[in-house]
């Protein structure tokens, strides 16, 4: 018996969740054996607990073999002290539970080819996975705050940091995902600027010698951001830090057509992990039922293979979603003329039934 601790969220989460959970019940009926358990986070928390992250969510997700995620925030709480803010919940539990690494794949599915930006022949066949560093960087790095500047008025500052054994860590996963796929790793970094990524690259050209099967090549930032949109299929890993990664993966979403369709994992040096969309909490849409609920259901997807152990049951998610796209089902952000627009439940059903 495996045991699930779900966190909806806020905005669009509980919807979204909510799906991704019919989607395991229906798993359960074919013989998987889970235990899954529910706790509020994010600004749901804050507004009944006055905290994003209570005590008792957080040992739900300790005691739990993996979190399923939705999302967090909202405007009302933007004028909150920092602790208190809803984003704060998922960076504690990055934190708490060790969450280092981060696996962002972005794949484009042959039906929808034509919901990217980019032109078809960019984008057919692509399929990337970017590794992100999640528990240091400029996002953990002290000191930080703001303060009174020199000559008056106020300056805001944050410390970029990495110690060497945690690029060490983050580039071992690296270099074994790459091993399982095409055995080309991209490090990204900012190297002739920052010393933290003088580092860095020290540092992942080291580890790089311990895996000589895969090919080792570095990038600086800015050129990674324009190559993704210039030629994307000619990465296959992308291994980078915290910041970077936040904001290379985010551009790799819209590669694929939404970021409505990319699911995430973050997983701590055992296996356990924490799984959700890399989308945000869409408190503009929250209740209309207008959510593309598919990169939750393929977080889960994830979740079952990484950290469950259940790559059975993982494929069967991924080849329901496949059927329900090539049925021509469309949520409203990958709607397009001769598509069938359909709602975060309806989606969510049709995969239900293509399960069976």
């Amino acid at each position: 018996m495996k045991r699930i601790a779900v966190l909806p969220g806020d905005g669009i989460g509980p919807e979204i969740v909510a799906q991704a959970v019919s989607v395991l019940r229906a798993l359960e009926r074919h013989g998987l054996a889970l235990e899954i358990a529910e706790a509020p986070v994010g600004g749901t928390a804050y507004d009944a607990a006055g905290d994003p992250l209570p005590q008792r969510t957080l040992d739900l997700a300790k005691a739990a073999d993996a979190i399923l995620f939705g999302s967090v925030g909202g405007p009302q709480y933007d004028a909150l002290p920092r602790p208190k803010r809803p984003e704060q919940a998922l960076l504690r539990l990055r934190k708490e539970l060790g969450l280092f690494a981060n696996l962002r794949p972005a794949i484009v599915y042959p039906e929808l080819v034509n919901a990217s930006t980019m032109r078809p022949e960019c984008v057919s066949g692509l399929d990337i996975l970017i590794l992100r560093e999640l528990t240091g960087d400029i996002y953990f790095g002290e000191p930080r705050g703001i303060r009174p500047a020199e000559g008056g008025g106020r300056e805001g500052f944050d410390t970029m940091r990495y110690t060497e054994a945690e690029i060490a860590r983050i580039a071992r996963v690296g270099f074994l995902a790459a091993r399982k796929r095409s055995r080309r790793l991209c490090s990204v970094d900012k190297a002739n600027v920052l010393e933290t990524s003088q580092l860095w690259r020290e540092v992942v050209t080291a580890i790089g010698a311990e895996f000589p099967d895969v090919e080792l090549s570095h990038m600086y930032v800015d050129n990674a951001a324009m190559q993704l949109l210039r030629n994307p299929k000619q990465f296959d890993v992308i291994v980078t830090g915290n910041m970077f990664g936040d904001i290379l993966s985010d551009e790799a979403s819209m590669l694929t057509g939404s970021i409505g369709m990319l699911p995430s994992a973050s997983l701590d040096e055992r296996g356990k992990g924490l799984y959700e969309p890399i989308h945000g909490s869409a408190p503009d849409i929250a209740g209309r039922n207008l959510a593309n609920p598919l990169a939750t259901i393929l977080s889960a997807a994830m979740m079952l293979r990484y950290s469950l152990d259940s790559e059975g049951a993982a494929g069967r998610i991924e080849a329901a979603v496949r059927k329900v796209l090539a049925r021509g089902l469309r949520t409203a952000d990958l709607y397009e003329a001769g598509t069938q627009r359909v709602g975060t439940r309806e989606m969510g059903e049709a995969v239900v039934a293509a399960l069976d």
